[in-house]
């Protein structure tokens, strides 16, 4: 358990789904958790399964689906470079200069702690947030994930500095 924190559920799973709202447009969906912050409750992140839809297959064009799960808003899809992004996935085909469908490649990241880590990260806010955009797709591609976490209550110090870093990583 980390310090500052007092465990107050069991295990809890969020599952979610967001689709682009047009084709090969960025689309964000906001995934409420709500925490009791009057209590400092926050959500121990102890994993992050995504699972996106895979990008179309044209002929001597490459296609591409990204998408990322972050504790704040973002304008972007996120990867794990941007400190407020707990998870991101890319699937790529790549056929340009090909005049079949190409070749296909898949990328995850973020999705369980590092060794010896016993978190992957702390909502200390009502929400989280899950993002996802194509690239030179013929139709809207989506997403679907879950989120591993158990509620947990903060120390005022704690709560405190958990809430400013989530916000100015935003």
């Amino acid at each position: 358990m980390p310090k500052g924190l007092s465990q107050t559920s069991a295990p809890l799973v969020i599952s979610f789904q967001v689709g682009e709202s047009l084709v090969n447009t960025f689309t964000q969906s906001q995934i409420d958790v709500q925490l009791n912050v009057l209590d400092r409750e926050v959500m121990v992140v102890t994993g992050v399964d995504i699972d996106v839809l895979p990008p179309d297959g044209v002929p001597g064009v490459n296609t591409r689906v990204r998408a990322s799960v972050s504790t704040t808003s973002r304008t972007t899809v996120g990867d794990i470079a941007d400190t407020n992004v707990l998870a991101s996935a890319r699937d790529d085909i790549r056929s340009a200069n090909y005049l079949d469908s190409g070749v296909p490649f898949s990328t995850k990241f973020g999705e369980t702690p590092a060794i010896g880590m016993a978190y992957l990260n702390i909502i200390a806010t009502n929400n989280f947030f899950a993002q996802i955009e194509g690239n030179n797709n013929i139709g809207a591609t989506g997403m679907t994930g879950r989120v591993y976490c158990y509620r947990a209550v903060a120390d005022a110090a704690t709560f405190a500095a958990l809430v400013q870093s989530e916000l100015l990583s935003a």
